[in-house]
């Protein structure tokens, strides 16, 4: 036989629920902002750069899957697409593609550079 739980007992879970989640997100934010200002606004993994309200679309990965690791340098982070930041933990999760879980020494697997070429234009034009 369960026990009934009183709705003050509901309302204290509630509370500490709210609040845990809350304490989340802060962190979520402060670490997103740092990450934000230490790395250009591009996908690590597929290049795309994000601008304006599309900047939202871009998320902060934790190479080691530990959330609680960030260092002030953000060694632990890569920003990502929201798509493929999905892929990256779909496929650590399924162990697809006999790829290992990203290790904090794996380099960015992103092709596209979007500046190069860059200084042979700029010394064209001098």
């Amino acid at each position: 036989m369960t026990e009934r739980k009183s709705p003050q007992d509901d309302d204290k879970a509630r509370q500490l629920v709210a609040g845990a989640r809350r304490e989340r997100e802060q962190r979520e934010r402060e670490y997103r902002e740092r990450a934000l200002k230490l790395f250009p606004p591009v996908c690590a993994r597929c290049g795309r750069e994000f601008s304006g309200r599309k900047l939202r679309e871009l998320t902060v990965h934790h190479k080691d899957h530990n959330h609680a690791n960030n260092p002030p340098d953000g060694g632990n982070w890569e920003l990502l697409c929201l798509y493929c930041h999905d892929d990256m933990h779909q496929r650590s999760l399924r162990g697809e593609y006999g790829e290992a879980p990203p290790s904090a020494n794996q380099e960015p697997t992103a092709t596209y550079k979007p500046f190069a070429g860059l200084d042979s234009l700029l010394k064209r034009k001098k």
